[in-house]
C-alpha cells in the first residue's frame, strides 16, 4: 500500500457518510485464538461492515501521560501480557498504519495537544479483536492513547472531537470492558457464573446507553456499589466514554454481543451507526 500523498487521500474522504463506531469488550488475550460465541460475533460483525478507509483504535492498554497518536507506517504486533500460552506469540497481525490520518487527528483535536509516536505498535486490545473483524489485515490501523491523568469528562469530550474523523471513512474501535475486576475473576472457568454485581452494573450501563443517559455514565462513581466493584480502576471503562462522545443525534446503537467471562468481566459490545 502506498503511503505517499496522504493529504490528497484524506481530503477525498470529506464527503463520506459517518462510519460506525465500535465498543468492543475484548476480555482475555486468549480470545485471540478462542472459537467461542464472542469471537464468532466479531467475525460476523466484520462480514457485515463496509470496509473503512482506516481504523482508529482507542485501547485500554495504551495509557500515557498526555495524549499520543501512532504514526508508524507498519505498526508491529505487541505481546503485552504474560507467557501463559505460546500460541499467542506465534500470531503476527501487521496491517499498514496511516500516518496521514494520524496527522489529521492531531490537527482535528483542540481539547489537548496530541503528540506523534512513531514507535507504537498494536497492543492486544487492538490486534486480538481486529484479527477476527478484519482477518486479512488489509485495513490501515492507527492508535490513540488514553491520558491517565485526565478525568472521565475529558475523555468523553475528546470523543466528541474525534467524531469528525468518521466523515473521513475512519472506523473508530474503542476497546476495553465495562466490567473488569481482575481481583475477583475466576481464572479457572471462562464460563463461570457472573457475580450479581457484574450483571447489575452491565445492565445499568445498557439501560443508560439505550436511554441516552451519557452524562450519568461519565459520572459513573455515582452509580452505586456495583460500579465500585466493576471499575476498581477506570482504564477499561474509559474507551466506552470515547465511543459515547462520538454518537451523532438519533444514531442507532446496536448491542452486538452480550455476555460474561470469568465471572468478573463483561464482554458487552455495541455498534454506533449503520
Amino acid at each position: 500500500m502506498q503511503l505517499t500523498d496522504l493529504k490528497n487521500i484524506t481530503d477525498a474522504f470529506l464527503g463520506t457518510n459517518l462510519t460506525p463506531v465500535l465498543f468492543i469488550g475484548h476480555g482475555h488475550p486468549m480470545n485471540a485464538i478462542f472459537d467461542n460465541n464472542f469471537t464468532k460475533s466479531l467475525s460476523k460483525l466484520g462480514e457485515s461492515l463496509r470496509k473503512p478507509n482506516a481504523v482508529l483504535v482507542i485501547s485500554a492498554h495504551w495509557e500515557t501521560p498526555g495524549t499520543y497518536v501512532s504514526t508508524a507506517a507498519w505498526p508491529r504486533t505487541i505481546y503485552d501480557f504474560g507467557r501463559f500460552d505460546d500460541r499467542l506469540f506465534r500470531i503476527t497481525y501487521r496491517p499498514p498504519g496511516h500516518p496521514g490520518l494520524a496527522a489529521e487527528l492531531i490537527k482535528t483535536v483542540t481539547l489537548t495537544n496530541v503528540h506523534a509516536d512513531e514507535a507504537m505498535g498494536l497492543d492486544h486490545g487492538a490486534w486480538t479483536v481486529l484479527r477476527h473483524i478484519f482477518p486479512e489485515a488489509d485495513v490501515p490501523v492507527f492508535d490513540m492513547s488514553i491520558d491517565y491523568a485526565q478525568p472521565p469528562a475529558f475523555h468523553y469530550e475528546l470523543g466528541r472531537q474525534l467524531k469528525a474523523l468518521r466523515k473521513k471513512g475512519v472506523l473508530i474501535l474503542c476497546s476495553g470492558n465495562i466490567v473488569h475486576n481482575l481481583s475477583k475473576v475466576d481464572w479457572r472457568n471462562i464460563d463461570a457464573q457472573p457475580y450479581d454485581w457484574t450483571i447489575e452494573f452491565d445492565t445499568i450501563i445498557k439501560n443508560k446507553i439505550e436511554n441516552r443517559g451519557f452524562e450519568k455514565l461519565v459520572h459513573y462513581q455515582q452509580l452505586g456499589t456495583a460500579a465500585k466493584r466493576s471499575i476498581p480502576t477506570n482504564e477499561y471503562y474509559l474507551p466506552m466514554l470515547y465511543s459515547l462522545g462520538m454518537i451523532d443525534k438519533d444514531e442507532p446503537i446496536d448491542h452486538i454481543y452480550e455476555g460474561y467471562q470469568y465471572a468478573g468481566i463483561s464482554m458487552r459490545c455495541f455498534k454506533i451507526g449503520a
